[in-house]
């Protein structure tokens, strides 16, 4: 009678334990042998790895391994550590049934009977793959902030440096100071409203109009398709832009009662790639002349976009002319880090 209460006592904790380990349903919970040869799978392993249980049972755990780990004995090592100290931990890439790979962290360790012998070691692993995603995710959002910080910080230097160096008296310097970093701060914003995707030269174009209060005037006059440009280019022409809407008003086109603006662009192909042909032209402005040095703006327009393509200045008498022919390729995914010398 005792016995077979005892046995009775025996098989519902043994059911119960059963219970627990199939309602685990978030880990793959695994039995094997000495041999490495499975004796159980709870559902957790059937949902994260596919196999059902009787398509198992019996087979090697090292189905579960990747190629290259079984041809390294990696399943064997695991096994050979968890005996020795206990647990085997185990942060790798395993197999699904369709062959798909799935990122798993988990443990192995001995199994052994009431008598504390060993006779086969369990495993217990979950799915990763999405928090490791999100980890190199966040690495590499952290490693190209750092760069564009890097990228912003040496414009910023190069933008102050040359406003001091350039400026007749500290006021002019502190003005223009401030009025290219609010051009560049401002085009930061228009970036991060699109999550940093890029922008279209036309809201570029606009937004530089705009920050110099001509957005109603009818002096700049603006033609061109939509045409979406990577972050680095829509910062480059935000500068530029910026530079020669600031030139215009004081000693170009704007800085009479007349002149006007024509900024214009469209898409071509030239030597079978998709370009941008862009033009800005001044006309009816007080004559010009070709300027005997160059200076910081000069050298601004010309260094930040020659990193993406053709760049000209010229300065006939009626108003300044910029040209540039740029490959779309590059003003769209090129990274264009050139700065202001």
């Amino acid at each position: 009678m005792e016995n077979e209460r005892a046995s009775t006592k025996a098989s519902a904790r043994e059911r119960f334990l059963e219970a627990i380990v199939q309602s685990a349903i978030d880990y793959g919970i695994i039995s094997m042998d000495l041999d490495g040869l499975v004796t159980s799978w709870n559902e957790g392993a059937h949902r994260i790895l596919g196999w059902a249980p009787d398509e198992v049972l019996g087979r090697p755990v090292s189905l579960i391994f990747t190629p290259e780990d079984r041809e390294s004995g990696v399943p064997q090592q695991e096994m050979a550590a968890a005996i020795v100290t206990g647990q085997g931990t185990d942060e790798r890439w395993h197999l699904k049934k369709d062959g798909s790979q799935f990122w798993a962290s988990g443990e192995m360790m001995p199994l052994k009977d009431e008598n504390d012998e060993l006779v086969g070691m369990v495993k217990i692993l979950r799915d990763r793959t999405e928090q490791r995603e999100q980890a190199e995710t966040q690495r590499l959002l952290m490693h190209e902030l750092g760069h564009r910080i890097k990228n912003t910080l040496s414009v910023v230097q190069a933008i102050a440096t040359q406003s001091l160096r350039n400026a007749a008296t500290l006021e002019e310097a502190a003005n223009t100071l401030q009025s290219r970093i609010s051009a560049y701060s401002k085009a930061h914003d228009l970036l991060l409203r699109k999550d940093w995707v890029g922008a279209s030269l036309a809201n570029i174009v606009a937004g530089a109009i705009s920050n110099i209060g001509y957005e109603n005037s009818g002096r700049v006059m603006t033609t061109g398709p939509d045409v979406k440009l990577g972050p680095q280019a829509a910062l480059s022409f935000s500068l530029v832009l910026h530079e020669l809407m600031t030139n215009a008003a004081k000693y170009g086109a704007l800085s009479n009662d007349d002149g006007i603006i024509e900024i214009e662009w469209r898409v071509e192909r030239i030597g079978g790639a998709k370009c941008l042909v862009a033009s800005w032209r001044e006309v009816g402005g007080p004559p010009v002349r070709q300027p005997t040095k160059t200076g910081f703006g000069s050298k601004l327009i010309t260094s930040s976009l020659q990193a993406f393509g053709e760049v000209t200045l010229a300065y006939p008498p009626s108003g300044l002319v910029l040209e540039m022919t740029m490959p779309l390729s590059k003003l769209q995914f090129g990274d264009g880090d050139a700065e202001p010398q």
